[in-house]
């Protein structure tokens, strides 16, 4: 049985094709994918099954929220999108991170991840400490996205192909570095980097190599390295779920 999606008006639908436009048009000219990318994914990897909190809800403009370590840096994604959100009053937050997300896959030549808007504001920010720590290993990972947000194993190695985008910053993260060359190309480059080995002036975080060394995790990390397409269907797939959890369940 499938998701059973919220109605929205078709006002509403049309706010939403009007907000890509603007959203294509900022993050092409400010080149700030990686960081709405990041947003999207930090508002949606907050949600627990078990409690039925955190989530895509818009919450990540909340002070409280930013103030969270793992969020360091994404007060500039929040001042950067506020003159956008302001065209488009009747649009949740919610909704309109997530779009943000969605956009950035695909302005950078990634796959088109599905979107179902109809997410509604929440009030309430997530506790801190439910998105991955970058030191751990794959118990770690599969803590973080199958016990707590209810993914899969495939889940977890599409989305780290999403590193494909962006650079780690010191001040942010305490790593310094990109996993590409080409970190606003979206691509399978990711998996491709990470079996030919560390390389000067690339990064790769534990969680990284952690794909390399675990026995079901490797076989994707091989399929995805060879096969782009494979890539960018599980990747769309993986996206599309995390940016729902919590919203329309079957």
């Amino acid at each position: 049985m499938g998701k059973s999606y919220p109605t929205v008006s078709v006002e509403y639908q049309n706010a939403i094709e009007k907000c890509k436009k603007k959203l294509r048009a900022l993050i092409y000219d400010k080149h700030c994918a990686p960081l709405m990318l990041r947003l999207g994914w930090h508002s949606a990897g907050t949600y627990d099954v078990k409690t039925k909190t955190g989530g895509p809800f818009g919450t990540m403009k909340l002070k409280d929220e930013l103030a969270h370590g793992a969020n360091n840096g994404l007060d500039i994604a929040v001042r950067l999108l506020e003159p956008i959100k302001e065209q488009f009053p009747t649009i949740s937050y919610a909704d309109f991170y997530q779009l943000a997300g969605v956009i950035a896959v695909e302005v950078t030549g990634g796959p088109e991840v599905p979107f179902h808007p109809g997410r509604e504001d929440k009030a309430e920010p997530p506790k801190e400490g439910r998105l991955p720590n970058a030191t751990k290993g794959s118990d770690h990972l599969r803590e973080v996205f199958v016990s707590q947000m209810g993914l899969n194993d495939r889940d977890i190695v599409a989305l780290s192909g999403g590193h494909t985008l962006g650079r780690c910053h010191k001040e942010r993260s305490g790593f310094e570095g990109a996993w590409t060359n080409n970190p606003l190309i979206f691509d399978n480059s990711y998996f491709t980097e990470l079996l030919s080995g560390e390389k000067e002036g690339l990064i790769q975080l534990p969680t990284d190599k952690a794909l390399l060394s675990d026995p079901v995790f490797r076989p994707l990390v091989d399929k995805y390295a060879a096969d782009e397409d494979a890539f960018f269907a599980d990747y769309a797939d993986a996206h599309m779920k995390l940016s729902e959890l919590g919203f329309a369940e079957a």
